[in-house]
């Protein structure tokens, strides 16, 4: 408990270090923000976008992207104030520190050349993702362990480049490095999101979008699964699932990811997709997607991996959505998703019972394990969110709700049924509009044939084999954003059956996360 004391002590006095210069700072600049009626145009900027389209690629790092604040109209025969510059326009260093503190990005609109590039059709932008998480009770040993994420990315505008309507070009490039807590707990999904896929720097996406009309859109290229089937919603511009350290929650449920093909972020795949939507908007979506399979992917020296070697076939998703609300999160009807998929996986993989070293079973038992060769996996996913209320006061204020249930082929899947729940409250206390409460669980239940054959094992005088049940997590966190820019996420997680089994005394993590957009 030495070494984890003064791990703790370290990161406490930092995050009280950081609180007490911020808050400061932060809460003269909150008082002294465009007035009420009053948009520049940096936000207007962000608030067209602030609400995507369904069936949008959503990138996982949406869950630290700027949030536009958009205020109440000025009453009549009020004459506006001035508004205040959010952004370096003339200079590459801000004008004051306030300036600093309300600029979209940490580096700005270098003196005018982010804009300039950005009208021409060339955005460039970055981020920095760091996840810190420490168990002081439960769990197979106490540990603290600290994994970060680096990227930038470059997207073209090809019809702002050459005037043709030839859609996007994008490209993202990602630097992992670090360690994760879930293998000293043990845990079967790691509680940190950003921990995984090989710690080295990788390509992430490398494809081409096209909207071909209202009724059509597709990419093309290196591509991840995570981005477009069985992703978050987006509400005021922020990932509903990404505000949780838990992997299991951010980014998609992660049991998809653990029964079948399906491509997580940050790992890129040769893939494609085709989004129809029939009413000519985004109230109805039909989407079908095909990915290359590769095991390999994760593999640090497969970072830059453009070519189908050692791909085992081929992931076939498909997905409907529904949806329903208002232009944006900031007025009319609330909004309203709902997204019923499934998938196709054709390559050939060893069944269920292959699976059981993940419960720690001894290595002269997994011979008598009945493993057999199964072609063809399969399964599905139900997801359902909504803004639940919107602030009457102050619409940069609501709450959000969203489930989802993942369900996988049972011949195969570790975790055939699996449960994501989580609400977010956004809007705290006085002056903190974009501040975040958000309470989330994952509820994961493993194969039944697994816990048969454990059972008749210890029927059998087998030692050392403990039985596997499932393994179920919550997670409450606070969100804040002292800048536009910056996300410093405290919380703690609690997790019943770690590993799970009933081997070890459920852990407590306690959990600090920081994003920062360049």
């Amino acid at each position: 408990m030495g070494k984890l004391g003064q791990d703790w002590t370290k990161t406490l006095w930092t995050a009280c270090a950081m609180t007490a210069l911020l808050s400061g700072f932060t809460n003269a600049a909150y008082a002294q923000t465009t007035p009420a009626g009053v948009v520049d145009g940096h936000q207007k900027a962000a608030a067209r976008t602030s609400t995507a389209t369904m069936g949008t690629p959503q990138i996982r790092t949406k869950s630290i992207s700027p949030v536009p604040q958009l205020v109440k109209p000025t009453p009549k025969g009020v004459e506006p104030a001035a508004t205040t510059s959010d952004t370096t326009e003339n200079r590459f260093f801000p004008a004051s520190f306030h300036d600093w503190l309300t600029q979209s990005t940490m580096t700005g609109d270098w003196g005018g050349w982010r804009t300039w590039l950005t009208d021409k059709g060339i955005n460039i932008g970055g981020h920095y993702l760091e996840d810190s998480a420490g168990n002081p009770m439960g769990g197979k040993t106490k540990a603290v362990r600290y994994a970060d994420e680096f990227g930038i990315n470059v997207d073209f505008n090809l019809k702002k480049l050459t005037g043709l309507n030839l859609g996007m070009f994008h490209t993202l490039i990602t630097a992992r490095q670090g360690l994760g807590i879930g293998a000293t707990l043990p845990a079967l999904d790691s509680p940190q999101q950003i921990f995984g896929s090989g710690e080295t720097v990788r390509l992430t996406r490398l494809s081409w979008e096209m909207p071909w009309n209202r009724y059509v859109s597709t990419e093309v290229g290196e591509i991840n699964t995570e981005n477009d089937f069985e992703q978050s919603s987006i509400y005021w511009g922020m990932s509903q699932y990404c505000q949780f350290e838990s992997n299991a929650i951010c980014g998609m449920p992660q049991s998809i990811a653990m029964n079948s093909g399906y491509g997580w972020y940050p790992t890129a795949h040769p893939g494609a997709w085709v989004k129809f939507y029939p009413a000519g908007n985004d109230h109805y979506l039909v989407q079908f997607g095909a990915y290359s399979i590769d095991p390999t992917i994760s593999n640090t020296h497969n970072g830059w991996k453009l070519n189908l070697h050692d791909a085992i076939g081929t992931y076939i998703p498909f997905q409907l959505g529904w949806h329903q609300g208002g232009k944006d999160d900031y007025s009319g009807p609330l909004q309203t998703n709902v997204k019923i998929g499934g998938y196709w996986d054709t390559s050939e993989v060893s069944d269920v019972y292959s699976k059981l070293s993940m419960f720690s079973v001894p290595a002269e038992y997994l011979l008598s394990a009945p493993t057999q060769k199964v072609r063809g996996r399969f399964g599905g996913w139900f997801q359902f969110d909504r803004m639940l209320e919107r602030d009457a006061a102050d619409p940069n204020r609501g709450t959000t709700l969203f489930t989802s249930f993942t369900w996988g082929d049972p011949r195969t899947s570790v975790a055939p049924y699996f449960i994501t729940w989580g609400v977010t409250r956004k809007g705290t206390f006085r002056n903190r509009p974009n501040d975040t409460i958000s309470l989330g669980m994952k509820m994961l239940w493993v194969n039944p044939k697994l816990t048969i054959w454990a059972r008749q094992m210890q029927a059998s005088g087998a030692q050392g084999i403990n039985k596997p049940s499932g393994e179920h997590a919550i997670e409450l966190n606070y969100g804040w954003r002292p800048t536009p820019w910056l996300v410093i996420r405290p919380g703690a997680q609690y997790i019943w059956s770690t590993g799970g089994t009933n081997r070890y005394k459920n852990p407590l993590l306690l959990d600090f996360e920081t994003g920062i957009t360049f």
